[in-house]
């Protein structure tokens, strides 16, 4: 069966002024409709890197990406971007920023009462309806959140890509936006690929774990099914041992299998200089 999007063996070089740096190496993957996808891994690892082809924002050196049949080669509606940073417009209202992109996709296809409506409902889906008129500066940073993702929603992309959209928020917040973001995709069936690094978000919301090497030259090291029942209950997984054992494996990948080694300090250098001495 054909892959709805089709990240295809794709290499990704970059030109410095020491020469080429090979970020990625061979990332091949094949995603389904509907599903959600998560890539996790070290600082460096590329994970960025793979989120923007998909965006269209890099080309890719080798190897290339097909959304629906269609091969990718530049931004567009249909794969909408959701960045920690929610990138609103600070001097427009939450209506205001999700109306900007309402009307770049759906000029002339919709009337003023029937973007309004899309609006709103895209607002609704986020729980900020109550909000809607207000400024950046005049609601939380989680309010924030979710405005940009309701600006992404209203955009109906195919493909969602966030960018660890709920790094910057507390813990608290976090989890009610991941909450959240369940009831959205449920509904919605939306493709997402959503870059993290918490490892219980990853095993709370994917339906794999896509796990990155380090780099240079960064490649999927392991893929891991997420078999857990929906609707997920976050205190219900936490007793649960096949929601520990997804973890675990999560933890021996980054932990163990992509240990990072950290550079000796000087005095530990001499140290082991003295040790092979004697």
């Amino acid at each position: 069966m054909q892959a709805f999007l089709d990240i295809s063996n794709i290499d990704m070089v970059f030109p410095t002024p020491k020469g080429d740096f090979t970020a990625l190496k061979s990332v091949d993957l094949k995603i389904k409709q509907g599903e959600f996808i998560s890539l996790i891994g070290h600082s460096g690892c590329g994970k960025s890197t793979v989120l923007n082809v998909v965006a269209g924002l890099y080309q890719a050196s080798m190897g290339g990406v097909i959304l629906d049949g269609k091969e990718v080669n530049e931004p567009g509606p249909e794969r909408a971007v959701v960045f920690q940073n929610h990138s609103l417009l600070p001097w427009l209202t939450a209506y205001e920023n999700v109306e900007l992109a309402v009307k770049q996709v759906f000029a002339g296809k919709m009337s003023k009462a029937e973007m309004a409506e899309w609006i709103e409902h895209n607002l609704r889906l986020v729980h900020m309806e109550h909000a809607m008129h207000k400024r950046p500066d005049e609601i939380s940073g989680g309010m924030k959140q979710r405005v940009g993702i309701a600006r992404a929603l209203s955009m109906q992309p195919q493909v969602l890509l966030m960018d660890e959209p709920f790094g910057a928020l507390d813990a608290l917040t976090r989890a009610h936006m991941q909450d959240s973001l369940m009831e959205i995709q449920d509904e919605l069936n939306n493709t997402v690929i959503m870059i993290t690094h918490d490892v219980d978000e990853a095993v709370l919301l994917s339906d794999r774990i896509v796990m990155m090497t380090n780099g240079p030259a960064a490649t999927i090291g392991e893929i891991l099914e997420v078999n857990l029942e929906r609707p997920r209950n976050r205190l219900a997984l936490a007793e649960d041992r096949e929601y520990n054992h997804l973890r675990s494996a999560v933890l021996t990948f980054l932990y163990e299998k992509q240990r990072k080694v950290e550079p000796i300090k000087a005095k530990d250098k001499s140290r082991v200089a003295l040790s092979n001495a004697s």
